[in-house]
């Protein structure tokens, strides 16, 4: 599958500057370094491409049903059940408030502004981004693209801060998952596909319960650097 043309949103999207919030979160690298599960680029690669073939798919096909066109309040509630962790849940919906504010500033549509009505305590984030996607000219498979590449890029990004690894070595992992992020949005938009005929039912629900067991204790630490 290939990506489609048009893709200046796509960029502006998975652009770390675009203000949706997600440079005050490490996606679980921040507690993976006090716990000694990151010390380098070997093992951040590890812990980057283990979390893109679990929360990152899961969250990418959520994010490409959207952008297909599947209802968001139903891809919402799926999302509310592949999320174990009421610390994640809570971390979705704040970022997801966060892109709300940024997407409807930049590409203002109906969809946006009916979702944020639906649902004022927030929609968890891959789903609003999809819908952001779709309201930017984007398809099934840019918005997967995007979430895949967040999944590697926001731990690598916190890593170089927390340990203070080489920015050209957090680099240098993300290059080498470029595969592994072009596996996950494919698949992710494939199953998007099957999911506006077979229900939300039919998308991943893959999981890392070390994830979601390490944002549970840092959600109680009276100090750190990051909010997850």
């Amino acid at each position: 599958m290939a990506v489609t043309a048009g893709l200046a949103p796509l960029l502006v999207l998975a652009d770390g500057r675009f203000p949706a919030g997600g440079h005050a979160h490490s996606g679980g690298a921040e507690a993976a370094v006090e716990a000694g599960r990151i010390r380098d680029a070997a093992s951040l690669e590890a812990f980057c491409r283990g979390r893109l073939h679990t929360a990152g798919l899961t969250a990418a096909a959520l994010a490409a049903a959207a952008a297909a066109g599947a209802d968001p309040l139903l891809l919402d509630e799926a999302a509310d059940a592949r999320t174990p962790s009421a610390v994640l849940r809570a971390s979705a919906r704040r970022l997801g408030r966060q892109m709300m504010r940024a997407a409807r500033a930049a590409w203002p549509c109906t969809a946006l502004d009916e979702l944020a009505a639906a649902r004022p305590r927030g929609v968890h984030q891959p789903v609003v981004l999809g819908v952001t996607a779709r309201a930017a000219g984007l398809g099934p498979l840019e918005a997967a693209y995007v979430v895949a590449y967040e999944a590697v890029s926001g731990p690598a990004t916190a890593v170089v801060r927390l340990v203070g690894l080489d920015p050209f070595e957090a680099t240098g992992v993300l290059a080498r998952l470029a595969a592994d992020m072009d596996g996950v949005a494919a698949e992710a938009a494939e199953v998007a596909g099957r999911a506006l005929v077979e229900g939300a039912e039919v998308l991943p629900a893959a999981s890392g319960p070390l994830l979601d067991v390490m944002a549970e204790g840092h959600a109680a630490w009276s100090v750190r650097l990051f909010a997850s």
